[in-house]
């Protein structure tokens, strides 16, 4: 029930109240003008029910609208409560989902420069080792072509790329010219498969550490970029 309902029921209550007793002609001191009235109905008679006098009810219709006041105020002040505590709750959800979008902003930022970070030092990674690819093939140098293989390799490339390269025929021949494989038939420091593949390095393939460190320098760069590539790859599948 609205405030107006209230107190509009409140005010009508009380002028009836007010009214009855000035309809039936009550004192101030609530004695009628006759001390009881009848109303004579088919076969009986019937006494006129004692009405409050006029002060009475003016005391009732007082009574009344201060309960009417007292209700709507109570009306009034639960109406600001539960508009306070809707303003609340849509403010709590306001801040929660700024919030999460902030946090999600964010973290999305936060995934972006990451991902360009990593993407930059790759790219940087890979530009450094191009670079250094493309050095070590116009680099001029005097191939030594006898003696320690390990010093042959040295003399075909530079200190990082023998390194790699170093690793892998260490892995595959243990650096024996004449190391053969008994399953697959490969030969040679860079295990050759078939052997003979190195012919186009060398007649002397069999038996030569340079003629075949040549082939496989050649086969690592044609193949995998650099004895650096080809070592990358080796370490993830132990074969090249």
């Amino acid at each position: 029930m609205s405030r107006v309902s209230v107190r509009g029921i409140a005010v009508a209550s009380a002028t009836a109240v007010t009214a009855v007793g000035a309809v039936v002609g009550i004192t101030g001191t609530g004695a009628s003008t006759s001390n009881a009235q009848t109303v004579d109905t088919a076969s009986s008679t019937t006494k006129l029910l004692d009405v409050p006098g006029t002060a009475q009810a003016q005391q009732v219709s007082t009574g009344v609208l201060q309960q009417a006041d007292a209700q709507t105020a109570a009306y009034d002040e639960a109406q600001r409560f539960q508009a306070a505590e809707a303003a609340r709750i849509q403010a709590e959800q306001k801040a929660a989902a700024d919030k999460a979008a902030a946090d999600k902003a964010a973290a999305e930022k936060a995934a972006a420069e990451k991902a360009a970070a990593a993407k930059a030092a790759a790219d940087k990674k890979a530009a450094e080792e191009r670079a250094e690819e493309a050095a070590s093939r116009s680099e001029t140098r005097t191939p030594v072509t006898t003696g320690d293989p390990k010093a042959i390799a040295r003399s075909m490339m530079n200190a990082t790329q023998f390194q790699c390269f170093s690793n892998i025929v260490q892995k595959e021949s243990g650096w024996r010219v004449t190391a053969t494989n008994p399953s697959s038939g490969a030969y040679g420091l860079v295990q050759a498969l078939p052997g003979s593949k190195m012919a186009s390095a060398g007649a002397d393939w069999r038996t030569n550490p340079a003629t075949q460190i040549k082939w496989g320098l050649n086969y690592m760069n044609s193949r995998y970029g650099s004895p650096c590539g080809a070592w990358s790859f080796w370490q993830s599948h132990h074969w090249y």
